[in-house]
């Protein structure tokens, strides 16, 4: 019966006893995609366990910090610097393509231009979506919700160094429509 219940633990390691402890403390880990914040690809970053283990291990965005790793990522530096340029030359084109897009949101408002509700980054991305054009809630980077009636220029963050101004029109719902 105690072999039973000790042989879990047998099997599975502690995960952090396999990771290399860096010199604060934390995990090294190497990045094989460049994260806001944090670092650059092919950067050796020291960052908490729980950050390593919860995010960027499982999303793929970093992997243990090996000296086989390391190697790899030097053998093949001038690859990834041209699978850099050539993804900040679509975030560029993309960029471009927002800031020519003009969106129109209809939101219920008072006789006054003030909005029932507010339009955030959620109604802002689908509107985009209906365009045809896909970014996330945390790409739109709104000083606060809309809550009134007329042209916005919102920015949007698509990448490390590229930003678009989508100019937005918040409208009042045509009466007899339902949303």
């Amino acid at each position: 019966m105690a072999n039973t219940t000790s042989s879990p633990k047998q099997r599975i390691p502690h995960r952090s006893k396999r990771l290399r402890k860096g010199p604060h403390g934390g995990i090294e880990l190497l990045l094989v995609h460049s994260v806001e914040n944090l670092g650059r690809q092919g950067d050796v970053v020291e960052v908490r366990p729980g950050y390593a283990h919860n995010y960027l291990l499982p999303q793929g965005l970093a992997t243990i910090a090996s000296e086989h790793h390391k190697r790899m990522v030097e053998k093949n530096r001038a690859k990834l610097a041209a699978v850099k340029k050539a993804r900040l030359a679509e975030m560029k084109r993309r960029a471009e393509e927002i800031a020519r897009q003009s969106i129109t949101i209809e939101a219920n408002a008072n006789d006054e231009g003030h909005l029932y509700g507010s339009v955030g980054a959620a109604e802002i991305v689908a509107a985009l979506q209906r365009a045809n054009i896909n970014v996330m809630p945390e790409q739109v980077k709104l000083k606060g919700p809309l809550k009134e009636l007329g042209l916005y220029t919102v920015p949007i963050h698509l990448a490390e160094e590229v930003d678009a101004d989508l100019k937005i029109w918040v409208v009042p719902a045509v009466a007899g429509e339902s949303e």
